[in-house]
């Protein structure tokens, strides 16, 4: 007895051990369920990935996205009122996006310097540095606008002169202004392109002259929806034109917008990049308000702008249902309903690369 009664009280505690054991085992098994089906249902919601086959693409009554909504050439995203998921056409891949890149370079900015209703910001001195980095840019061909040293621009018009005649060498500006410097802000525009998602772009310059900034339809769909939520942003893009203390008058080179229902964004276009235009249309459906965020690009065509434009608008049509098939595709306002489309003799552009 006296030897066996030792031995019942040692294995008992082992007993106690294996079965905490298993009962802790269990509980992780039942966590890391709970977690996968939290993981599970959270991805249910994001976006689609590149080249989804087009059936599964559902708009907001749950129906399929016809394969004619898409341009028959490049690529193209749009997301409409109620929806979470991005629908993406065929062909996405990263290609230059030209001057599209400055929806970031301004949601950057007014994200960093917000801008209330009614207020013009902080000013910004030019400098002779920014005089000459112009003057480099127009002897490219790039869009600028004129600036003079000592001149000072207010950051509402510093963005209405990135935004609407579509300002290379105002990029550059805010960019340095901003960060410092614009190899900075660069970095700063990859980092937040990754914080949204937008896992197919790189960013290697603040106004997109550089053919190697590059992205897809469906990734500058989530940027414009997030900048199109500043309401400064918004006011700039839905903006004809605005002045400005050397340059004067300048346009917005989206003519559509005021027509259909398209208030904004921003076009691009060069010989890398072909037609692009991010946009979004409102439009009356039904007795329902219908909002549209999309964006085209790789438009084809001797005028790039024009071709980016159409393509958009075809797009719009063709969600809305307005669009009847074997009818003659819709065609941009006529000048005279249009906002002056003649060259600003404050800007140089080539056939090649217009901005």
């Amino acid at each position: 007895m006296a030897y066996r009664e030792p031995a019942r009280t040692t294995t008992r505690p082992i007993r106690i051990r294996k079965i905490r054991v298993a009962v802790l085992l269990v509980v992780i098994a039942a966590i890391a369920a709970a977690l996968g089906y939290r993981l599970l249902a959270s991805s249910s919601t994001a976006a689609p990935p590149i080249d989804v086959p087009l059936s599964e693409h559902r708009d907001a009554l749950g129906e399929a996205v016809p394969s004619a909504v898409w341009p028959a050439h490049g690529q193209a995203a749009f997301v409409q009122t109620g929806q979470s998921q991005i629908q993406a056409g065929p062909n996405q891949h990263a290609a230059a996006i030209a001057s599209v890149a400055k929806v970031m370079t301004a949601y950057l900015v007014l994200r960093d310097h917000p801008l209330r209703t009614g207020e013009d910001g902080p000013t910004i001195t030019l400098t002779d540095a920014d005089v000459a980095d112009t003057d480099r840019r127009r002897r490219q061909q790039e869009s600028v606008v004129s600036i003079a040293a000592g001149e000072q621009l207010t950051e509402l018009q510093a963005l209405e002169a990135l935004l609407l005649p579509s300002a290379n060498n105002i990029a550059a500006v805010l960019a340095r202004w901003d960060s410092g410097s614009a190899e900075r802000f660069v970095a700063r525009m990859n980092v937040t392109a990754r914080s949204l998602g937008m896992i197919h772009t790189r960013y290697t310059d603040p106004s997109g002259y550089d053919d190697a900034t590059l992205s897809t339809a469906s990734d500058q769909v989530r940027l414009v929806d997030r900048a199109m939520r500043l309401p400064a942003f918004a006011t700039i893009v839905a903006t004809p034109s605005a002045t400005l203390p050397v340059a004067g008058t300048v346009h917005n080179t989206n003519t559509l917008l005021g027509h259909d229902g398209f208030v904004g964004v921003k076009t691009g276009s060069d010989s890398a990049a072909g037609g692009c235009f991010a946009f979004r249309a409102i439009r009356g459906i039904d007795g329902k308000r219908m909002t549209i965020t999309g964006v085209v690009l790789g438009q084809p065509g001797h005028d790039q702008i024009a071709a980016g434009l159409e393509a958009a608008a075809v797009m719009v049509d063709r969600i809305t249902g307005r669009d009847v098939p074997g009818l003659q595709q819709p065609t941009l306002p006529p000048p005279t309903a249009r906002p002056s489309t003649q060259p600003n003799p404050l800007q140089m552009h080539d056939s090649s690369r217009l901005e």
